[in-house]
Formats: C-alpha cells, structure tokens, sequence
C-alpha cells in the first residue's frame, strides 16, 4: 500500500513544537533533527491522548510505558516530558552541555519520564517485551508502547523480540515504527530494503495496521483503539517524512545528524517554518 503523505498540513500546534525544537538547537547547536520532526506527531499524540502517566510521580507502578527506542529523535520527547511537568523546561536549553539533565540520546535514571536508556539501536523492543511480560504475570493493565526507526528494524533483536512478543501472547504490547524511508548512510530502499514490511510483521504473528505519521486525526483514532486482537501484539507502521515541514531538510541525508549547525543554517530554517503558519 501506498501512503501519500507529502501535502499533510501540519496544524498551529505541530508547527508551534517545530519553533521550540530550532529554538533548542539554535542553544546546543547539533542534533538528529530531522529523525525529530519525522516522529513529532507520534510522540505528540501519545503524550497528549493516549499514555496513562503521572509526572508528579514518574515511577507510578500503574503508569502506561513509553520507550523511544530510537534514541536519537529525543528532542521531541524532551519537548513534550518538559510540556507535561516531568522537568523544568529550561532544560531544554541546556541539552547536550555538561552537566545538563538531558543529553544527546535519553538516559534511564538521570531524565524523569525516560523509561529505558536507548542509542544503540534495537534494545527498544527487547526492554519494553520484558516489561509487557512482567505486566502480565503481575496481572497488571498498564500497556507498553515501542517506536522504533526504519533503519533500526534492519537489527537483529527487533526480529528476535519480535518471536518472543508473539511467543507470549503481549497484546498489552504496541510497537509503532517512524516509517521515514530515510536511514544515516540515504534512502531505506537503496541500503537494505524492509519490504514487504507489514508482511514480514504480520509473518511474526503481530496485528499490522499502517497510516499517516503526520495525520493527528488518524493517529488518535488508532492509537487510542483498544480493540482485542486475539492476544496479538500490534504494530503501527507510520508512514513518515524526514525532516517534515522544513523543505531544506527533508529526505536530505545530511540532516540526519548535524555536529555544528550555522547561524545561516538556522536562519533559513526558521524561515521555511514562519512560512508555514
């Protein structure tokens, strides 16, 4: 199936969270930004309507678990653990200087909110089957959600997590896949292709169902049905852009993670976004 998601029109609030993000890294000045704004509004979504949490309390035993598995799209997490009151948002400033709470890839045990320590790609699914697992023998309702890269599903341990998810009957257990078609080294297609991708899921004895990452009515709609699947795990496969809503950098490899971002640079950036509004 094919999914068009190049004429999305991203809302006040999406492209209000893109400003906060070029504002971050005008401060720290490096970053993965474009694999940020491809899952944008997967993580919007979440926070906003679908995870059960409590940031007053971070280690609520009850809390729904989100794990960003890749790692390396943390700004928007940050951005919306900040908007939710785990910490201060000055933080978000302060990213990637020393000492700062939040540093390039999300760290379990330093940052309030961050459920595993994630970078090294494909360890994601592996943590959030246990702890999928573990909510099932403690008889416990809380669900656990999984977003994982393109590029990352080329891992090993994805597959080998996989089996055991299926294995064990997890339906408490939700992967989602930022579906960018875009890895560090270029296109998906071109390093090592993934398709038939929603086959090889459903192969894997998973419930697949595919959309728009960019479409906020559709993500709700799906992310919020609790509908049983015969003791499945589920899958959402997001069809997502690269660098979306900043046409300069979207699908541009060399975006993928930028050391030293210029004063032209931004300038340019935050031009194409006021272009938006």
């Amino acid at each position: 199936m094919t999914y068009s998601n190049s004429h999305t029109k991203l809302d006040s609030r999406s492209i209000e969270l893109r400003f906060k993000l070029l504002k971050i890294i005008e401060q720290c000045r490096r970053g993965h930004i474009g694999s940020s704004l491809s899952l944008l509004e997967i993580i919007r979504v979440m926070y906003d309507d679908i995870i059960r949490f409590d940031s007053s309390s971070p280690d609520w035993p009850d809390r729904d678990r989100f794990i960003l598995s890749k790692g390396h799209g943390c700004l928007s997490l940050y951005m919306l653990l900040a908007e939710k009151g785990f910490f201060p948002e000055s933080e978000l400033y302060k990213v990637c200087q020393y000492d700062a709470l939040l540093g390039g890839h999300p760290e379990y045990g330093s940052t309030p909110g961050i459920e595993a320590s994630t970078g090294a790609l494909g360890h994601g699914l592996p943590i959030g089957v246990g702890m999928a697992l573990a909510a099932k023998i403690d008889r416990k309702d809380y669900r656990v959600f999984v977003l994982t890269g393109d590029g990352e599903c080329q891992e090993g341990t994805i597959w080998e997590a996989a089996m055991c998810a299926s294995k064990h009957k997890l339906s408490n257990l939700t992967v989602i896949i930022d579906y960018n078609h875009m890895q560090a080294f270029g296109p998906i297609d071109e390093v090592q292709s993934l398709e038939p991708f929603a086959d090889k899921w459903r192969s894997f004895g998973f419930a697949v169902e595919e959309c728009n990452g960019h479409d906020i009515i559709i993500l709700k709609k799906i992310l919020s049905d609790k509908s049983i699947r015969a003791e499945k795990p589920r899958v959402i496969i997001c069809h997502t852009i690269k660098g979306m809503g900043l046409p300069s950098i979207q699908e541009n490899p060399d975006w993928h993670h930028k050391s030293k971002v210029t004063d032209d640079e931004l300038k340019i950036l935050f031009r194409e976004l006021e272009a938006l509004k």
